[in-house]
């Protein structure tokens, strides 16, 4: 974490300072300077205080524009720093202003600066606010302080759907369905954004045949999937085995999205795996136009889960002519098809062959893996001196 000079003790000063701006926002002035300062430059930072101190009568747009070009680039505690000094010179923050130290609080994971922030925007009446609110809104949903997300929620004034969806992402990520959903229904407006995060929420917590249900109620709806959507219900849909779903489901993809994308597609791959269907994954495979290492990990895992052991490193052999490197995954999958396979010597090949060229790879489940494959075997002897080695 970079260190700061001179940072003052912005927050025991934030509260003191709150009370004390007047109503009305001071004038517009040196806007230029604003957006003409030039960032990512080691004097930047110094500039820009330079510019807080001895601009006469500083506006609230001006600053709120340096600190948020800071705030763009990452620079996240030299914003907050600037922000004190926005403070010192009684220039009143205004909604954009605590929107944007707020993403910084956000950003560095600062629960206490985000608080304190919260604290000083209620007392200037600016925390009702729906810009501010949402912004508190997503620091505590992020942090996982779901008290506290549903307090800023309902504190906020016409909360807007943005402000609907980060509540609901809160609740799912601390698996509280229920209050999710109840949200998810009295939500004034819902956009393919709110689905998209009940969808995945239901499919990643293990709920997956409400995950398939709210999929089918969001096309009845009248909501047109994306990119995120699919992925979502597809995994669903093979973790209950649901083939006749999925197949509707990919459909569905090509008609609404025409050329599927390497995330639809590896979900594509896994969801035929899982059902049994590696002749279908394998077209999938061969119509994605651009594949990463979890394509080529789906279909070798496919294969190994399937009982086809030789497929799954005949498979791994076309993977070593591309420029794909193999993984953990990778690995993983060999040893399983290795172990369905019976092929002892291969799998002895495969592993050793990690341990020499890449032996950061190597998990406690690939040293499983590897007893099991010599215990099935009937390779006994050979899977003690194995264990007895293990580092």
């Amino acid at each position: 974490m970079k260190t700061i000079p001179c940072r003052p003790p912005l927050f025991l000063f934030l509260q003191r300072k709150a009370h004390t701006w007047a109503g009305a926002l001071l004038t517009e002035t040196q806007k230029a300077h604003a957006h003409a300062l030039q960032l990512g430059t080691s004097d930047a930072f110094f500039h820009a205080r330079q510019l807080f101190d001895e601009t006469p009568d500083l506006s609230v747009v001006s600053a709120t524009s340096i600190i948020g070009s800071f705030a763009r680039q990452h620079h996240h505690e030299e914003a907050i720093y600037l922000f004190s000094r926005m403070l010192l010179l009684n220039v009143r923050p205004n909604e954009f202003t605590f929107g944007t130290v707020i993403h910084s609080s956000t950003a560095l994971g600062d629960l206490n600066i985000g608080k304190q922030l919260h604290a000083c925007a209620t007392k200037i009446g600016l925390h009702s606010n729906v810009f501010v609110g949402s912004a508190m809104l997503d620091l505590y949903a992020k942090l996982s302080i779901t008290q506290d997300a549903k307090r800023a929620f309902e504190d906020t004034q016409k909360p807007n759907v943005v402000s609907y969806t980060t509540l609901i992402y809160a609740y799912l990520k601390k698996e509280k369905l229920e209050e999710a959903l109840k949200l998810f229904q009295v939500m004034p407006e819902r956009n393919v954004v709110s689905w998209n995060a009940m969808i995945g929420g239901y499919s990643q917590t293990g709920h997956n045949e409400e995950a398939v249900n709210l999929f089918i109620e969001m096309l009845r709806n009248g909501l047109v999937p994306n990119h995120s959507t699919f992925p979502c219900a597809i995994i669903a849909a093979a973790n209950i085995a649901a083939l006749g779903m999925g197949r509707s489901f990919h459909a569905c993809a090509v008609k609404f999205l025409g050329k599927l994308d390497v995330f639809i597609g590896n979900s594509l791959i896994s969801f035929y795996a899982k059902c049994g269907s590696m002749e279908d994954s394998l077209l999938v495979f061969n119509k994605i136009e651009e594949r990463n290492i979890v394509s080529w990990n789906a279909v070798i895992c496919g294969y190994a889960q399937n009982g086809k052991g030789e497929e799954a490193i005949s498979f791994f052999e076309r993977m070593r002519l591309s420029s794909c490197k193999p993984n953990s995954v990778t690995l993983l999958g060999l040893l399983w098809a290795c172990n369905h396979a019976g092929l002892v010597d291969q799998g002895y090949c495969y592993f050793n062959q990690a341990r020499i060229e890449d032996p950061s790879i190597l998990k406690p489940e690939h040293y499983a893996c590897m007893v099991d494959l010599l215990s099935r075997s009937g390779c006994f002897g050979e899977a003690q001196e194995f264990i007895s080695n293990l580092p």
